[in-house]
C-alpha cells in the first residue's frame, strides 16, 4: 500500500522525534468524531477533537477534548484565564488555523495558540486526533502531543 502524503502535523512530530501512527478512512467531507472513531477502529474515548475558541480579548485558544464530549465554556475560560470564550465561527477556521472543519489538527496551525488538552487524556496511553486533513488521524501519547504544542492538561468538558 502506498504511503499517504505527509501532513504538516506529521512533519512536526518527526522533527521532534515523536513516534506516531497514522490511520486513514474514506471521507472528503466533514464527519463527526464518533463516526470517525468507528471508521479508524478506535475506542471512542481515545479519539479527540480539536476545537478553536476565541476569548473576550480576541485571543484564539485550542481545546483538545474527547469526540463524544462537549466543551464546558466556563471551565475553558478559566483554563485560559479569560472572562469568557466562545466557539470560533466555522467561516474563520481556515483563516485562523490553516485547516478546514473536520481536518483541524492541534499540531501545525498557522500560529501556535495556547492549547489545553482535557485532563481525561492523561489516563490514556495513546490518543487519536486529526492529522490535519479529512480522512487521516494520528495517534501518539497525550504527553508527546502536549510537549509538541506546549499544551496544559485541565478539566474542560461538561460532566454528565
Amino acid at each position: 500500500m502506498a504511503q499517504a502524503v505527509k501532513t504538516n502535523a506529521m512533519r512536526i512530530l518527526e522533527k521532534a522525534k515523536i513516534d506516531y501512527s497514522v490511520f486513514t478512512y474514506d471521507s472528503d467531507e466533514f464527519l463527526d468524531g464518533v463516526t470517525v472513531a468507528g471508521m479508524v477502529n478506535k475506542p471512542v474515548e481515545t479519539v479527540f477533537k480539536t476545537l478553536l475558541t476565541v476569548g473576550a480579548g480576541n485571543n484564539v485558544y485550542v481545546f483538545v477534548i474527547p469526540v463524544a464530549a462537549t466543551l464546558d465554556m466556563k471551565a475553558a475560560a478559566r483554563a485560559v484565564s479569560e472572562k469568557s470564550v466562545s466557539m470560533l465561527p466555522v467561516a474563520k477556521i481556515t483563516a485562523v488555523s490553516g485547516y478546514i472543519k473536520g481536518g483541524c489538527s492541534p499540531i501545525g496551525m498557522k500560529k501556535q495558540y495556547a492549547t489545553v488538552i482535557d485532563e481525561s487524556a492523561r489516563d490514556l496511553k495513546l490518543i487519536t486526533f486529526s492529522a490535519g486533513k479529512r480522512g487521516m488521524q494520528l495517534e501518539t501519547s497525550p504527553e508527546d502531543l502536549a510537549k509538541v504544542v506546549g499544551a496544559t492538561f485541565t478539566a474542560v468538558i461538561e460532566k454528565d
